[in-house]
């Protein structure tokens, strides 16, 4: 290829992109809002599928170095009741096919595979526009634009780059989630640490939920779950933490205290998280010169899917654009082709697994599911 690709956002997806370009010997540059790598926490664990997260990562070249990322234990699942009783207890005995890693590290394994400069950093984008012929001008937020054959948006929800293939936007899907963080559980939080076991836990009622994971350091990084339009959520001051804290516990109360302690001791800030969707079979018609993945192309509510397909998305464009040097419109084409029904299956999925969720039968529904998947060959 003669032509530089320009990949908007330094994401998974986007820094997966730009590897596996790396890797083919084609040239890319990346621009990222965030002024540095380390400008902002990455977010807490992620399961690396074997059938796409890990795929892109073999085509990346980069399944060793995530290996040595793997916390070994933490695919282990516990379901309790909300007064503490377990109701589902699978452990971790290492064959699971969804290994744990740390997302902050995961990129870092990313970002230290590319060659020096390939990043730019502090590069917001305000606006893209088509110039014709296949030709986008990028402008950011310091004035300064970048003109491009081949635009890719892979920066996340609130894409600057989708509006020049589609007119849909995010809508929230009426949960919200709120974030709290225990750290050194084991011998700060005992109780709350034993709750959680060695891997993700599961404490479940109908609209709402107490999901954990145990991270590196035993840190246990909670997200609370609530069913409830955004005005709901404005009414909480979230500026007062103390008060913010004390009124989602209110929703909680008569819950096991393990339970609650995993919002009531939190070492932070409580933080709320409003979740958004596009619609479900999002897909636009093949414009010359770009295209999205990842959120951008199919945001859905968390689904455990979401950083892999876009580390897959971007491997597989990659890849298609290796295959067709000398002919961007044929690689686009056929990764499009193939992008549009895959975001569509994980979002149908991600709905399905919602209701398991937080639907009127559970946690018993997700249960049945655990054991269903436990049993297929």
């Amino acid at each position: 290829m003669t032509t530089d690709v320009t990949i908007i956002g330094a994401g998974l997806g986007g820094l997966t992109l730009a590897r596996v370009l790396h890797v083919h010997g084609i040239p890319a540059t990346v621009y990222e809002a965030e002024a540095s790598p380390t400008a902002r926490a990455q977010g807490g664990m992620l399961d690396i599928h074997d059938y796409n997260g890990q795929p892109a990562l073999e085509a990346a070249g980069l399944l060793d170095e995530f290996r040595s990322l793997i916390l070994e234990g933490r695919q282990a699942i516990r379901i309790l009741d909300r007064d503490g009783t377990v109701l589902f207890d699978q452990p971790d005995d290492g064959t699971g096919g969804r290994p744990e890693v740390q997302r902050g590290e995961l990129r870092q394994i990313l970002l230290d595979s590319l060659p020096a400069g390939t990043v730019r950093w502090g590069r917001k984008v305000s606006s893209t526009r088509a110039l014709g012929e296949g030709r986008h001008e990028v402008t950011f937020a310091d004035g300064s634009t970048v003109v491009t054959s081949l635009l890719v948006g892979a920066d996340g929800a609130w894409s600057r780059v989708r509006p020049l293939l589609s007119t849909a936007t995010p809508e929230y899907t009426g949960r919200s989630i709120v974030e709290t963080y225990l750290f050194d559980g084991d011998v700060r939080h005992p109780a709350a640490a034993k709750a959680v076991g060695g891997g993700s836990l599961f404490a479940l009622a109908p609209g709402k939920g107490i999901q954990a994971h145990r991270e590196r350091g035993s840190t246990l990084h909670t997200y609370v779950a609530l069913t409830e339009p955004q005005d709901w959520f404005a009414a909480i001051d979230f500026t007062d933490p103390c008060a913010a804290t004390a009124r989602i516990t209110q929703e909680f109360d008569g819950w096991a205290p393990e339970l609650t302690a995993l919002i009531t001791d939190s070492d932070t800030g409580p933080v709320l998280r409003h979740l958004y969707a596009l619609p479900i079979g999002h897909r636009w018609d093949r414009v010359p010169g770009v295209t999205l993945l990842g959120d951008a192309a199919h945001l859905a509510a968390p689904n455990g899917e979401g950083a892999n397909l876009a580390m897959y998305d971007g491997a597989e464009l990659g890849q298609a654009l290796a295959a067709h040097p000398d002919d961007i419109e044929v690689a686009l084409t056929e990764y499009e082709q193939a992008v549009f029904p895959r975001g569509t299956e994980a979002a149908t999925e991600g709905t399905q697994l919602h209701e398991l969720l937080f639907g009127d039968d559970t946690p018993h529904g997700l249960i049945s599911a655990f054991i269903d998947d436990e049993q297929t060959p």
